[in-house]
């Protein structure tokens, strides 16, 4: 039996942007149930107190969106007791490589040439695209997934922002929820006790000068144009959620009907 959440938002001290999705409202008048869905950051860093927390959701499931590389810079996720880990990278492990060090070691001339004139929020749309179309197969197995067996769940990637964001919007998308909506919920990532911490190699105060972190602004925000993205994408390479869904995913309408019924009150 799915345990009773607590109303508030935890203070997890070691995972950052930890939310329910629960409440959320679908187009045809149901919500979202609480306690079934939920996505953070990385969970490589929590603490005792954070794992026990963790523990009282009574997870089916912890869908981790990392990559090799990812999961070497921050460690593998902790152990809760009964939980089934399922890693399913969204990009790549060499994808970005050399430009993820740029990020955290490069100079101020260097980031410059690689993130000022719209370069980095570029970057992030082009992303969001390219994972729309070319990772259906992984977002299959998720909604598959979530259809059968694996609820509750938490979803999760770095900093719980990007790749979880898209997941977990394909699986509101799924679910029937309100566009405004799944817009809304992927925005509260900005919230300043949710962002993922920069980290730059140097601890020199010019390595986070505001010209630095203003730059590296559009890597660490949640922009609504980037999900606005995503779904463009799905218009224009489906012809809309529906046809996405049934052709992109291959989810039937019977598996798409059983996820509603497990994650929807």
């Amino acid at each position: 039996m799915t345990q009773q959440v607590p109303s508030t938002e935890p203070e997890l001290a070691g995972v950052r942007n930890f939310r329910d999705v629960g409440g959320l409202p679908t187009v045809d008048g149901r919500r979202v149930r609480q306690g079934v869905l939920f996505r953070s950051g990385h969970l490589a860093h929590a603490t005792g107190e954070d794992a026990a927390f963790l523990t009282t959701l009574g997870l089916h499931t912890i869908f981790d969106f990392r990559n090799a590389a990812d999961q070497k810079l921050e460690g593998p996720d902790v152990e809760l007791p009964g939980v089934r880990n399922v890693n399913l990278p969204l990009s790549d492990p060499a994808d970005g490589a050399e430009f993820w060090k740029m990020v955290r070691d490069g100079d101020l001339d260097q980031l410059r040439a690689i993130l000022s004139d719209g370069k980095g929020a570029g970057r992030m749309i082009a992303s969001y695209r390219t994972i729309i179309q070319h990772r259906t197969d992984e977002h299959s197995r998720v909604l598959h997934a979530l259809a059968q067996d694996s609820v509750p769940a938490l979803m999760h990637c770095a900093a719980g922002k990007d790749r979880a964001g898209l997941s977990v919007a394909v699986t509101l998308l799924a679910l029937g929820v309100e566009r405004e909506a799944i817009v809304e919920d992927y925005l509260k990532s900005n919230a300043k006790h949710r962002r993922y911490k920069v980290h730059r190699s140097s601890s020199a105060a010019s390595a986070y000068s505001p010209e630095v972190m203003e730059l590296l602004s559009p890597l660490f925000d949640a922009r609504a144009e980037y999900l606005t993205a995503a779904f463009d994408t799905i218009e224009e390479t489906w012809g809309g959620v529906d046809p996405y869904l049934e052709k992109g995913l291959n989810l039937t309408p019977e598996t798409r009907e059983r996820l509603r019924e497990r994650l929807l009150d």
